[in-house]
């Protein structure tokens, strides 16, 4: 019924539930559907159709570009990645046993013990045994690590950072990039330190010298080859055992190779007791070895060290309060930091040595030898005082002294005052009257005795081929009939003269040699005069034999040499005494009167006060070389001074400075030893001349020789004809046939 007025439509109530299952919701209009996802790919092509042909094909061809790269860039680094592997792999494979790598030493060693078994002077390459970086001082590691690779525990063997940062130093600095700084790790300055594992062949390279330049360059190929190398290193080895490597192989300057042998040479204690201060010096030694050697330049070492200090102050392996305590107190040197005691001496002992043993060693060595200190030190302290208090400032003058023992074996050696020229060994030098000994020797032996007559007067000599020689007296004066102990102390040359043409030049040469004189001597009358040459070294030993009784020495230096670890030694020498030259008679003469060139002749500046001594001076022409060689009951010692351009010395002879130096060097040598006797005569008084004897004329020229053993029998003294076992006895029955 349709309604109509103002009636309302009847109320109906809402319903409460909607049935979901029969009506339907009106559905909202729907947005606009979306364009399906497109590709890249498709994006990309729809773009490419969107631009003008002339310009999509050139986008296309770099991008097609780029992605070849990229694809071959990525195939390349794998097939890189794999040979790179490969290379390590193999390399790993070939290194040897970490025992094999820690001594890199191209040479051997040879450590020098003095007579009391001290270790004093060392030669070749010091290596003091393995040490493992877990058992040194850990002041010592981490100084290493923080001054040569502070990320050693964090990379494989190469710092890409390090080499980065490297590079850019040596470039701001105007270098090449490879050159100054490495930026090098521990783990390949030890592929560097083994070149790359290559031994020493002396087939391929022409020196050791040539094998370490090759061993060291920076050129790109030999970089590439040392990060391959280095990262097999880190393949094969732990961290700790290439750092046990690097601390045995790393040149410490002075000589040494690795830690231990660094350690004791410069403090004298074990890498293991290392305190920071001497880490610091030790490792940083290892920017310039030679330069910042503790014994070449303290100051400059100790500078160097306050900057590692720094360095594992920064990095934490100091606290603030220890290095402080490391900075306020500089280490001091060991004992056998300071090779300059008997260096004269050891140079000796190595080059009279085999050399396969000492110079070119490829062992360690142990040298035994005959040096005291105390009496290496009193000679240098003698030297230097005489040098200091009379000789005067600015003089060139040298001098060489040398000390022994009665039967050889030399205390000390002093090769001069400057310089590595030996003039103890080395220098050929006119030895003057100090060879005068050798002729009375022969003379004595012969059945001459101390207290004979000679006749010192002028003489003049025909010389074959030279013509008339007429020696003279140093004073220029004739002193007439004279006993040959006055003689021989006053250094008279014409009674020498004459009594060596009496005997025989030959007897005299002979006995010369007999004593050690090795030299080519002079054939001609003035080998009386000491104008041979000779080596102080030689004529001390040759004195060495008046002391032990007549008999021969050969001078020596070494007692034993042995390999280290071994037993049974390779060399020995226990004494220098050799054959008898002359008797015992003669030769108790002869020191008595030798004994009176310092009691009243040349050498009263030698006396020894409260000891007695016996010596001979000896001044050559134009005093080019002055000497004094002397001995007491317990040492020889001989002196010579001169100049190394063999110009003359002022206002010198043999009896001055020279015996000023011997004195001074045997005062204190014998300064806590009691006086012992001289083995000789001791006559009632010095024999003098009461009359001139008539037995009969020996011509030489004017020469007149006052007496004739060969004729005078039962003189003083004499007892003419000489033993059968001493020299000059053989060489008589030999002239008699018998």
């Amino acid at each position: 019924m349709a309604q109509n007025g103002n009636r309302r439509p009847p109320l109906v109530a809402d319903k409460r539930y909607t049935n979901t299952r029969k009506t339907k919701k009106k559905a909202a209009p729907k947005a606009a559907a979306k364009p399906p996802r497109r590709t890249r790919k498709a994006a990309q092509s729809a773009q490419k159709r969107r631009l003008p042909l002339i310009l999509a094909l050139p986008v296309m061809a770099v991008r097609f570009v780029v992605k070849l790269v990229f694809r071959l860039g990525l195939v390349a680094a794998l097939i890189a990645g794999i040979g790179l592997a490969g290379a390590v792999y193999m390399t790993a494979r070939d290194i040897p046993p970490i025992t094999s790598l820690v001594d890199g030493r191209a040479e051997g060693s040879v450590t020098m013990l003095d007579r009391f078994g001290k270790s004093y002077a060392r030669r070749g390459d010091q290596y003091g045994g393995l040490v493992t970086a877990n058992l040194i001082s850990s002041h010592l590691k981490n100084a290493f690590i923080a001054t040569e690779d502070r990320r050693f525990y964090r990379h494989f063997g190469v710092s890409p950072r390090g080499i980065a940062s490297a590079m850019r130093i040596n470039l701001s600095e105007g270098r090449g990039p490879l050159s100054g700084h490495g930026g090098s790790t521990i783990t390949q300055q030890v592929a560097k330190l083994t070149c790359l594992g290559q031994a020493y062949d002396p087939n391929r390279w022409e020196n050791e010298a040539a094998y370490e330049t090759e061993c060291r360059q920076n050129s790109i190929k030999r970089k590439a080859r040392e990060a391959i190398y280095a990262m097999a290193l880190e393949t094969k080895y732990s961290k700790d055992d290439i750092l046990t490597i690097y601390l045995n192989r790393a040149y410490l300057g002075g000589g040494t190779f690795g830690v231990e042998a660094a350690s004791q040479r410069y403090f004298g204690v074990s890498a293991a007791e290392v305190d920071p201060g001497q880490a610091a010096i030790l490792a940083g030694l290892l920017t310039a070895p030679s330069r910042y050697a503790p014994t070449s330049n303290y100051d400059r070492s100790w500078a160097r060290a306050l900057t590692v200090l720094k360095l594992m102050e920064e990095q934490g392996f100091l606290t603030e309060a220890e290095a402080a305590r490391a900075r306020n107190a500089p280490p001091q040197l060991g004992e056998s930091a300071e090779e300059t005691t008997g260096t004269a001496f050891a140079n000796w002992v190595m080059a009279s040595g085999p050399s396969f043993l000492t110079r070119d060693t490829t062992e360690d060595v142990i040298i035994e030898t005959t040096l005291d200190p105390s009496i290496q030190h009193s000679a240098e302290e003698a030297l230097a005082h005489i040098f200091e208090t009379k000789v005067s400032e600015g003089s060139d003058a040298q001098a060489a002294i040398v000390v022994m023992s009665a039967d050889g074996a030399v205390r000390a050696m002093v090769g001069g005052r400057s310089g590595s020229f030996n003039r103890a060994t080395q220098a050929m030098r006119q030895t003057g009257s100090a060879f005068k000994p050798f002729i009375y020797a022969a003379a004595l032996d012969l059945g001459y005795s101390y207290g004979d007559v000679i006749v010192d007067e002028p003489l003049t000599i025909n010389v074959p081929g030279s013509g008339p020689w007429s020696p003279q007296n140093y004073t220029r004066k004739f002193y007439g009939p004279v006993t040959l102990t006055t003689a021989l102390k006053n250094s008279l040359n014409i009674p020498a003269v004459k009594l060596s043409e009496a005997v025989g030049r030959e007897n005299v040469r002979t006995v010369a040699s007999y004593f050690g004189i090795d030299s080519d001597l002079a054939a001609g009358p003035a080998l009386a005069l000491g104008v041979s040459e000779t080596t102080l070294l030689e004529m001390t030993g040759a004195f060495a034999g008046f002391l032990n009784g007549g008999s021969a020495v050969e001078p020596y230096g070494l007692t034993r040499l042995s390999l280290v670890g071994d037993a049974a030694p390779l060399m020995d020498q226990e004494t220098g005494i050799g054959k008898r030259v002359i008797q015992t008679p003669a030769n108790q003469q002869l020191v008595y009167m030798m004994n009176q060139v310092i009691e009243s002749g040349t050498g009263q500046r030698a006396r020894i006060p409260g000891r007695e001594a016996a010596g001979k001076t000896g001044t050559t022409q134009s005093a080019r070389d002055a000497w004094f060689v002397g001995f007491t009951a317990d040492y020889v010692a001989g002196v010579w001074m001169g100049n190394d351009d063999n110009t003359p010395l002022k206002g010198t002879t043999g009896g001055g400075l020279p015996a000023d130096i011997w004195r001074e060097v045997m005062v204190r040598v014998h300064e806590d030893l009691p006086a012992k006797p001289l083995p000789m005569i001791r006559p009632d008084r010095e024999p003098q001349v009461s009359e001139v004897p008539e037995t009969g004329n020996e011509n030489f020229g004017n020469d007149r020789v006052v007496f004739d053993p060969r004729r005078d029998q039962g003189r003083p003294g004499g007892n003419n004809a000489p033993a059968e076992d001493s020299l000059l006895g053989v060489i008589r029955n030999i002239f008699r046939g018998n």
